[in-house]
């Protein structure tokens, strides 16, 4: 989808993840996005799970809580034909990875670029660790900022990679594997 704009917000204070930042992501997961199942929470613009269905993700489920943000997300998919393979969900992440649970989702690559500094990132990984949308082979990164530290406690994941790019820390993590957990 390279050169295509994407539409933003007018006035808001929506940070959507800069082309730098979306590229050396993508970079680093290379071929990991063909054929994933994948979940973007605190999706504002859509951007980043856009980025995966444009490098081959199977499918996309954007998680994002305003009703202006939503309606970008949907006309930024309908401009970039990618409707049929996507949904969003307009609810609060907490609460919609408990819907996700309860339908049996899981996701291959879960993107997480929460309002920075809001002590989101940890509530988060609470969440889905009592929630397991997720398979032991995922890969969750999550978007924050260098001076935003993940929590010493990853609840249940393991940080693999972390990149930094400016003021941005790019962090992938992976599922520790419980016991009782198959491979």
């Amino acid at each position: 989808m390279k050169g295509k704009r994407l539409s933003t917000p007018r006035g808001q204070s929506l940070r959507p993840t800069s082309d730098r930042v979306k590229e050396s992501t993508f970079n680093i997961l290379g071929a990991m996005v063909e054929g994933k199942d994948v979940l973007d929470l605190y999706a504002g613009t859509g951007n980043l799970g856009m980025e995966a269905l444009s490098r081959g993700a199977k499918r996309a489920v954007f998680v994002e809580r305003g009703r202006e943000t939503t309606w970008l997300i949907r006309s930024n998919l309908a401009k970039c034909g990618m409707t049929t393979v996507s949904e969003i969900i307009q609810k609060d992440v907490i609460r919609a990875i408990g819907i996700l649970h309860q339908r049996g989702e899981a996701f291959d690559l879960i993107l997480m670029d929460p309002p920075y500094e809001q002590g989101l990132i940890e509530k988060t990984l609470w969440k889905l660790r009592s929630h397991r949308i997720y398979h032991n082979d995922s890969i969750l990164v999550i978007e924050h900022d260098r001076r935003e530290t993940l929590p010493e406690n990853l609840k249940g994941w393991e940080l693999i990679r972390q990149r930094r790019i400016g003021d941005t820390l790019v962090s992938f993590l992976a599922p520790l594997i419980r016991e009782g957990d198959s491979c």
